[in-house]
């Protein structure tokens, strides 16, 4: 037997044992697994800790892309990733509302009726929704005929994930199409100043419009729904029951706070951020947890965390999708201002993505020395497509404030230009929490 054939039956084998974990981790929660067709959310969708759901996936779909990649045609391939308007589908999708229109219509509604509702050709809609539905978003009932599945759900417009999604159909996508024209501008190409990454570019719009995108993203953190990082499996993975005082960094509303703050109640929190996202932070935590409200168990503050230095002393301090809007130099304050705060047992925590390596060799020392997961062979070991979207995401970073996600070498240099230790890193499959000292 060839090399490549031992490769691919490899492959072969991680693809049934990483979905028999996946369908493991979903008949825990409970209920059967979920079809395609399914018309509501699965009980794991909701679940606080989906970290082994996602390693399975992570294995899956890095696996799967890979075999697919081996065997098919180079042309094949190519042309795949490029012929790709699912983003402008879902455009129209979320324009128009359609999966709240489509909640009314459980069996499903025929074209003709939906292009009335909402004044689009019906040939035209039924080619666009036909695309989506073919990835599994929506389902084609009968012929013409639509109906809302468990992925086109996350599109409702109650649903926190679809402000993200609104997110990258508008103003990243805009972006992205002058992304080559920002890369070779010479007033563009070799800066990472906000004001002038693509975004701002095609938009004409500066820091102001940078604001806007950050509360967007803080009114869409609603908290009772499994948020799209799953950010929120650090509750279940990190021993916060030993520690009582948390500063809650940029925290916004408290998208990760309030939850904390009804598993551990012996935390006392600090939360900042600017003035006006501390407005909305106090109404969303009357609403959400008044009870640590009225017994003292939060405070706000505001932080310039730029120009200012965060309350001092406490025992946690973390930063969740804070560093990866900034650029190095600016990253670097943030963390120097901090680091004045740390008393001599604090810990730091911060939690994005962390891209990983995609030379074996280096991924084996990296996992040898800082105890991060390396895919298993004939893998690429950074998972490949499994952990694509934290390299999309860098992408995203680029397209919308010129900064970045970074590599955990990239991390460790920052983190020693602002004086901190790395401890531990944390990982949840999808992103790394990685915890700091005082050095």
């Amino acid at each position: 037997m060839s090399t490549n054939k031992t490769k691919l039956e490899s492959l072969l084998k991680l693809i049934n044992s990483a979905a028999q974990e996946a369908i493991t981790e979903y008949e825990k929660a409970g209920g059967d697994v979920p079809s395609i067709d399914s018309a509501e959310l699965h009980p794991l969708d909701h679940t606080l800790d989906q970290v082994a759901l996602k390693a399975a996936v992570r294995t899956l779909e890095g696996a799967c892309a890979q075999l697919c990649t081996t065997l098919a045609p180079p042309s094949h391939t190519a042309i795949n990733l490029v012929q790709v308007y699912d983003y402008a589908c879902v455009r129209v999708a979320l324009r128009e509302n359609i999966t709240d229109l489509l909640v009314d219509y459980p069996k499903g509604i025929h074209v003709n009726e939906l292009s009335k509702i909402i004044n689009i050709d019906a040939k035209k809609l039924a080619r666009l929704l036909r695309v989506l539905a073919t990835r599994g978003c929506y389902t084609e009932v009968e012929t013409d005929t639509f109906a809302n599945n468990r992925l086109s759900l996350i599109l409702h417009s109650e649903n926190p994930v679809r402000h993200m999604v609104s997110l990258h159909v508008e103003a990243v996508a805009k972006g992205a199409a002058v992304l080559h024209e920002t890369l070779k501008d010479s007033k563009t190409a070799y800066s990472d100043h906000p004001d002038l990454c693509s975004c701002h570019v095609r938009q004409q719009q500066g820091r102001y419009h940078r604001h806007l995108l950050r509360l967007d993203e803080t009114r869409g953190e609603t908290l009772e729904e499994s948020d799209i990082m799953g950010s929120r499996a650090v509750l279940a993975h990190f021993p916060f029951e030993k520690y009582s005082t948390l500063v809650d960094v940029g925290g916004g509303i408290g998208a990760f706070s309030l939850p904390l703050a009804r598993i551990h109640k012996h935390i006392k929190i600090t939360i900042h951020d600017l003035p006006e996202a501390l407005v909305q932070a106090r109404g969303a935590w009357a609403r959400g947890c008044p009870e640590a409200v009225q017994e003292n168990r939060v405070e706000f503050a505001e932080l310039d965390f730029f120009t200012q230095v965060p309350v001092k002393g406490k025992d946690i301090y973390y930063l969740r999708n804070i560093i990866h809007d900034w650029p190095d130099h600016e990253s670097a304050l943030i963390l120097r201002n901090l680091r004045q705060a740390l008393g001599p047992h604090s810990r730091v925590l911060i939690h994005d993505y962390v891209l990983r390596e995609l030379i074996r060799k280096h991924a084996l020392a990296e996992a040898a020395s800082l105890g991060t997961v390396v895919a298993p062979e004939p893998m690429l070991p950074n998972f490949g497509v499994g952990n694509i979207r934290m390299y999309q995401q860098d992408l995203t970073m680029l397209i919308l404030h010129n900064a970045k996600e970074r590599t955990l070498q990239n991390s460790l240099q920052l983190s020693i230009t602002a004086g901190l230790k790395l401890e531990k890193v944390w990982d949840l499959a999808e992103t790394c929490v990685l915890e700091f000292s005082a050095a």
